[in-house]
């Protein structure tokens, strides 16, 4: 179609899309849709938005359009792609003039342009960046911001291509470019500073615009950056003295601070080694600003932040740092190591020291009245992550901790000078003290680990800290505050266990004061989660601090409060285990009302699953009460059709393994959540080995009703699983099958008998990893022992397979059997393995006869194994053997026996491995063999066995 008249008609149509009115709106984007591959659609477009008499909602939606395109259209091989020649005058048209007058649809432009250079610069489109600089030079005010503009979004555009020619040709660019974008950022600078002491604002807020971008422009090629320039010390100077808070060129003027200490931050980062020369001049600047009278007035608290962190990089980089040989190290960081030598010197670093915490550290005005007003928010503000890198005072403490790390024999001593000025308790009337107070004794908490040889800690605590939690001065809570947050930090450092029950009191008296429990909570390891913990000394406390826990976690709003206030309960009841059920009624009424509240808080419910957990195994077999609320939340928590899966399936399974392992008897519920399974099974991700251990739970629990209801299935599982899975993966769920039998012999062979085959195979076959044999001798030992007819039918369908007679399929069974005895290194296995062996015997079988001596041989390695010698009577006896269950006599830190312990032992009481001796049974069998065979051919088979092994084999039978 013709130009002028195409132009009309995507006019219209542009025109109708803008339009509020859906019925106009919808068939105008229909429409332009359809053209979007119509040849000679985009040149319409660079038209319409280049015409500044069009409506300005009109131009937008055009430069949108076009934008689009790109994305689409403009690579060659894309379907529909634009021609070469409509391309070319495009990238022509886009570059003609850089006056556009509005601010957003110049941005847009910008952008596409930048989009457009991502994919042709510099080969098809070499005239770009030399029209951007000649435009940039121009005198014209517009033109010149514009282009400024332009050339920002272009080299930010190509800095960020990773391929290594692209970034070849950006370098190659971006050496001509880079000292011409400096010097722009000079020139602009210069003009803002003469027009803002000429106090022409609007002047110089146009100035800045350009020396931001400029600085933008530059900032994508920081390499080789060895520039430091005074004119941000003349800004710093300017924003102190000449541009007040009101000013218009404020915003602009502190972001252009910002943007340049990133530049100094990046290239710190990307480049320590080319850094180095800055070093110097970094720290020099640095801290003259944050720790010096020169800061007073100039400094924001955004550029202070910057600094520090600058400070906080060159103090903990590695690449300046020489290696623990001298001689090892980098000249480079032999060089920067001397630098901050040079910089860093005692009165510096003591200047420093006291600056961050009796200037810093102090609690604020705002702070304070936060505290007062809403307690909760304040102690869960947030101090962690990445915050330091933006906030004040995570910032603060962070330089503080390395610099303190890193020249602690300078610090110590400035530290513990502070620290010796406050001692004694101190006036209520005297604010200025009560907040230096509370600075130095966040010092000290933030630096335990660095004081640990310097402190002595429980004299403190006796002597000092418990005289100031017994100041009850309201004005005093601050300095209660920070005593109890700091006995927290110094806990797990250096705290004697005798002194426990005094902070018990003390945190029961302070657990009464909700201002203060936010923070104790929040902001301290609980005195219960170290190794240093004695149950006994808790115990008269339980109750009161339990039942006040209990409180506080209805008490309080916030998500991240709940979350902790639970993971305290959580470490209480893991600690005092089954101590823990007088108290904890109140909490398994409430926990069903959080768990509905918490619906949308993913994170929450991650808490209170956690809880579930240590719940659960406090509780032990009453945990059967909690059933109503817990499998719901189980089957829920593990069901990967459920979108919170996500996050709430590793702790759902935990959660749903403590419950099987403590559940006193299956119920229909329990048993249905296991359709969960086979999805989960099928995810194969790191969890599979919890998924194992619940199928054994259930097998555990209850054999028959599980395997009846879910073998079928979870055998096809695994049959898919053992298609694609590691060793490690294969033993496993092969171990499941193990237990299956040991539990149901008969049920478990009849189950899982599509397994069965590939077990046989690899014993014949001579499996290689060690490992994965001992399996699945363990495997066959079980059916040959215990359910001897399923074993001569798997025999029977693995000849008819093979094509081999079965006497001769049996003789590689038990050759191999004995040649691979090694590979089993579990005592209970190697016995399993005798007492299959033997169970052959008697036998006139003359395969099973010309195998003998190699059944011998397993049975007295087997005997060594597990015979015993009575020092009184001289006689053998099998130490595997377990008579009666007892309840074993527990000490205070250990665990008491869950249900699936119990059930494991009342299940091994009935084990041939643990009923049966196998010096009794070796006695029998060749007693059979030898009535079988008569004296003289018996006589003969034996003489096929060592002489030294026949020895040893009369030895351990002695007295039978």
């Amino acid at each position: 179609m013709d130009m002028d008249s195409a132009s009309s008609v995507v006019l219209q149509a542009l025109t109708q899309a803008t339009s509020q009115d859906t019925a106009v709106l919808k068939p105008a984007e229909e429409q332009l849709r359809q053209w979007e591959t119509q040849p000679g659609f985009y040149s319409v477009l660079l038209n319409i938005f280049n015409n500044h008499m069009l409506d300005v909602n009109v131009r937008w939606l055009a430069v949108l359009y076009f934008k689009n395109g790109i994305d689409r259209y403009w690579r060659r091989v894309a379907p529909h792609a634009l021609s070469e020649e409509e391309k070319m005058s495009l990238r022509a048209g886009l570059i003609t003039n850089f006056n556009e007058p509005v601010n957003q649809i110049a941005t847009q432009i910008a952008v596409l342009i930048a989009k457009v250079a991502r994919l042709d610069c510099p080969r098809q489109w070499p005239e770009l960046i030399p029209i951007l600089l000649e435009s940039v030079k121009g005198q014209d005010g517009l033109q010149q911001h514009r282009a400024l503009l332009t050339f920002y979004h272009v080299t930010k555009t190509l800095a960020s291509k990773r391929l290594a020619q692209d970034k070849r040709l950006f370098q190659d660019l971006a050496s001509g470019i880079y000292s011409f974008a400096c010097s722009l950022w000079s020139h602009h600078t210069d003009c803002f500073l003469q027009q803002i002491y000429a106090r022409d604002e609007a002047a110089a807020l146009s100035s800045l615009e350009r020396t931001l971008l400029s600085l933008k422009g530059s900032k994508t090629r920081t390499h080789g950056m060895l520039f430091l320039n005074d004119s941000v010390v003349w800004l710093l100077r300017a924003a102190g003295r000449q541009v007040g808070p009101d000013s218009t060129c404020r915003e602009k003027l502190e972001k252009t601070i910002i943007l340049y200490t990133k530049v100094l931050l990046d290239f710190l980062e990307y480049h320590p080694c080319a850094f180095i020369p800055l070093i110097q001049r970094s720290l020099e600047f640095a801290v003259s600003y944050v720790f010096t009278p020169a800061g007073e007035g100039v400094t924001f608290e955004r550029f202070i932040v910057q600094c520090m962190n600058l400070i906080k990089m060159i103090v903990k980089n590695d690449a300046y740092k020489p290696a623990k040989n001298i001689d090892d190290s980098k000249p480079e960081s032999l060089e920067a190591h001397r630098i901050k030598t040079a910089f860093f010197t005692h009165p510096t670093l003591t200047e420093i020291g006291r600056r961050l915490v009796s200037h810093y550290f102090l609690l604020t005005e705002e702070e304070l009245a936060m505290w007062e007003e809403d307690p909760e928010s304040f102690a869960v503000e947030e101090t962690g992550g990445d915050s330091w890198k933006y906030s004040l005072r995570p910032c603060t403490e962070v330089l503080f901790l390395d610099i303190f790390h890193n020249y602690s024999q300078t610090l110590t001593p400035v530290l513990l000078e502070m620290v010796q000025n406050l001692q004694g308790p101190t006036s209520v009337e005297d604010p200025v003290q009560l907040l230096m107070k509370d600075a130095v004794y966040n010092a000290v908490g933030l630096a335990a680990y660095e004081l640990f040889d310097n402190v002595d800690f429980d004299q403190w605590f006796k002597n000092q800290l418990l005289g100031e939690l017994q100041v009850s001065h309201h004005r005093y809570k601050l300095i209660r505050r920070r005593v109890i947050w700091l006995i927290g930090q110094w806990i797990s450092v250096k705290f004697k266990s005798d002194l426990r029950p005094l902070l018990y009191e003390v945190i029961l008296s302070l657990m009464q004061d909700p201002d203060l429990v936010f923070d104790f909570l929040l902001n301290s390891s609980p005195p219960v989660d170290d190794f240093e913990f004695r149950t006994e000394q808790f115990l008269p406390y339980l109750e009161s601090i339990f039942g006040l826990l209990f409180q506080l976690l209805q008490q309080v709003t916030e998500c991240d409060t709940k979350m902790q206030v639970l993971h305290v309960i959580s470490c209480v009841i893991e600690r005092v285990n089954i101590q823990i059920r007088p108290y904890v009624g109140c909490l398994v009424q409430y926990l069903p009302l959080l768990w509905k509240q918490s619906e949308e808080h993913n994170m929450l419910r991650c808490a209170i699953l956690t809880t579930l957990i240590h719940l659960v195994q406090g509780l032990g077999a009453e945990s059967k009460n909690l059933y109503p609320f817990l499998l719901p939340v189980i089957q829920l928590s593990t069901d990967v059709s459920q979108p919170p899966h996500v996050y709430l399936l590793e702790d759902g399974l935990e959660l749903w393994l403590v419950t099987l392992e403590n559940s006193p008897a299956i119920t229909p519920e329990l048993l249905r959540i296991f359709q969960n399974m086979s999805a989960l099974l099928e995810l194969s991700s790191e969890n599979l080995r919890t998924c194992f251990q619940i199928v054994n739970a259930y097998i555990y629990l209850s054999a028959t009703e599980f395997l009846q209801n879910y073998a079928e299935a979870l055998c096809r599982s695994f049959c898919d699983l053992l298609k694609d899975i590691t060793n490690e993966g294969q033993v496993q769920v092969l171990k499941v099958v193990e237990i299956a039998l040991k539990v149901s012999p008969i049920l478990g062979a009849h189950m899982f008998q599509p397994l069965l085959p590939a077990v046989f195979r690899g014993i014949v076959d001579g499996e290689r990893y060690p490992v994965v044999m001992s399996t699945y001798l363990g495997i066959m030992g079980r059916v040959l022992l215990q359910n001897s007819s399923f074993f001569s039918s798997l025999l029977t369908q693995m000849a008819s397979e093979c094509n081999q007679e079965m006497d001769q399929l049996l003789g590689s069974v038990i050759e191999m059997w004995v040649d691979r005895m090694d590979n089993i290194t579990q005592p209970e296995r190697r016995k399993l393995s005798s007492l299959a062996l033997l169970s052959l015997l008697p036998s006139d079988n003359s395969v099973i006869q010309d195998k003998f001596c190699g059944i011998i041989n397993i049975c007295v390695e087997a005997l060594h194994d597990v015979m015993t010698e009575d020092p009184d009577t001289g006689t053998f006896k099998d130490c595997m053997l377990m008579s009666h269950f007892e309840e074993p006599k527990l000490s205070d830190d250990e665990e008491p026996p869950t249900e699936q312990d119990k059930r494991k032992k009342l299940l091994a009481l009935e084990d041939p491995v643990h009923s049966v001796s196998l010096q009794q049974f070796v006695y029998e069998k060749l007693k059979a063999q030898q009535a079988m065979m008569g004296d003289q051919g018996f006589g003969v088979l034996m003489e096929t066995v060592d002489t030294e092994i026949v020895r040893q084999l009369q030895e351990f039978l002695q007295g039978l």
